[in-house]
C-alpha cells in the first residue's frame, strides 16, 4: 500500500458520517467503542478495504465493511459509497427505541431565561410591589 493510501480509522469513521466531529470518533476510538475483529482499535490504526468495524455511538450500533477509503468528509449520498452497513436486525431495532429517547441538547421553548419582554415585564412588576 503506497504512503499516501494510508488512512486512519478515526479519519475514516468522521469522513463517512457515524460521528460528527474527529475528536468524537478520536475520543470513541480511545474509550474501547470502535472495535476490529472484536479488538478495540486506537484512532490512528490505519484502515483497509474489507476490515469490519463494530462502532458504538450514542444514537445507534454500527457494523461497517470498508469498501472505499474516504479522505475528505462529503455529503452523505456520496459517503455511504464507501461503506456496507451490515449491522444485525436485532441491533438495528435496539438503535430505533434508543434514538426514541434520544436526548438533543436542546432546550424546550419557553422555558429558561426570560426575554426582553419577559424582563421588563417583571421590572414593571417589582416596581409595583415596592
Amino acid at each position: 500500500m503506497p504512503a499516501t493510501e494510508k488512512l486512519r480509522v478515526d479519519k475514516y469513521l468522521w469522513a463517512i458520517r457515524i460521528f460528527k466531529t474527529r475528536s468524537q470518533a478520536a475520543a470513541a476510538c480511545d474509550a474501547g467503542k470502535v472495535r476490529l475483529n472484536g479488538a478495540a482499535v486506537k484512532a490512528a490504526r490505519t484502515v483497509s478495504l474489507g476490515d469490519q468495524y463494530e462502532v458504538k455511538t450514542e444514537a445507534r450500533r454500527w457494523k461497517i465493511e470498508v469498501t472505499g477509503l474516504l479522505h475528505n468528509r462529503l455529503q452523505y449520498t456520496e459517503a455511504i459509497k464507501y461503506y456496507v452497513d451490515i449491522t444485525p436486525e436485532e441491533d438495528k431495532q435496539f438503535n430505533q427505541r434508543v434514538s426514541a429517547s434520544f436526548y438533543t441538547g436542546k432546550r424546550p421553548s419557553k422555558i429558561g431565561r426570560p426575554t426582553k419582554r419577559e424582563r421588563r415585564d417583571l421590572d414593571e412588576f417589582m416596581e409595583g410591589d415596592a
